[in-house]
């Protein structure tokens, strides 16, 4: 009898550690990607204006309030917006959110990221309305920009390649989304793949960021695996400067990672294409 009443409190008690678990991973990838960076770090509750040229975007309230936030979500919601950009009830999402990137995340990782939001403390605040210029405000365009640059994930593991580097991609590309910030857009917003992570003069919110693949001249291609993760572990820069501006937040999430993950990144990023490009080598 000793040994059943053991079992079953076993049994009882597995979810509760489970669910702690995947709340730790989620806080986790929330820090690594910088979501508190445009939604707010101990709450979520929204509220910055994203300035870009299509006009002002509000952020939303992504704590788990049922009115104001995403507390009425399922998973099976959360899932969708981030894997397809598509909302509850199937309203398409603008790209300022950046589910172009998201959309490799594992689903793992969304799920825990998931638990995690459901996890925080609920903010009955609104979320302001978007100020688009005309006509970049009717969601029905958005069907033709998903055709033409929206490519649905997630990306399986390159066969070629090690894990270490397979790691870094997926972190680079899918949770930290490098490139939203450090890779230069067209015209209509999207990201200008040929060009990726060369930089991007007037970024979001105006912010410049710099030319971050090996190139010895105009990116990082002096810097050793080393120097960049050191960077990315405490926003010092090879020359003893630290980073500033909006890379200031992203450091903060990739301290959270391991020194594994970090070293991943830095692996990755010392593959991609060198690309020249006038403008500043340091972030």
């Amino acid at each position: 009898m000793r040994t059943l009443i053991a079992a079953l409190l076993v049994l009882a008690a597995a979810p509760a550690v489970a669910d702690e678990a995947a709340v730790a991973r989620g806080k986790t990838l929330f820090e690594a990607a910088d979501c508190g960076g445009c939604h707010g770090l101990d709450q979520p509750s929204g509220g910055l204006a994203l300035k870009t040229p299509f006009g002002v975007f509000h952020v939303p309230n992504i704590t788990p309030d049922r009115a104001t936030g995403i507390g009425a979500w399922s998973l099976a919601d959360f899932h969708r917006a981030l894997r397809q950009g598509i909302g509850p009830g199937g309203t398409l999402l603008f790209p300022a959110f950046p589910f172009p990137s998201f959309t490799g995340l594992a689903d793992q990782d969304i799920a825990d990221l998931y638990a995690y939001l459901q996890s925080l403390p609920p903010v009955a605040k609104p979320s302001e309305p978007h100020r688009l210029r005309f006509p970049f405000g009717w969601r029905r365009l958005l069907g033709g920009w998903r055709a033409l640059f929206f490519h649905p994930g997630p990306d399986g593991p390159d066969p070629a390649r090690d894990a270490v580097w397979n790691r870094g991609r997926y972190l680079a590309h899918a949770v930290a989304h490098c490139e939203e910030c450090h890779t230069p857009r067209n015209l209509f917003g999207a990201l200008d793949e040929s060009l990726a992570f060369s930089g991007n003069i007037g970024g979001p919110d105006g912010q410049n960021a710099p030319n971050i693949t090996p190139d010895k001249e105009t990116g990082i291609g002096t810097w050793t695996l080393a120097d960049i993760e050191l960077l990315l572990k405490s926003g010092q820069t090879p020359d003893f400067d630290m980073v500033g501006s909006g890379m200031r937040a992203v450091v903060r999430g990739t301290a959270r990672l391991s020194d594994a993950d970090r070293h991943a990144i830095a692996v990755y990023l010392a593959s991609v294409p060198a690309i020249h490009r006038a403008g500043k080598a340091l972030p």
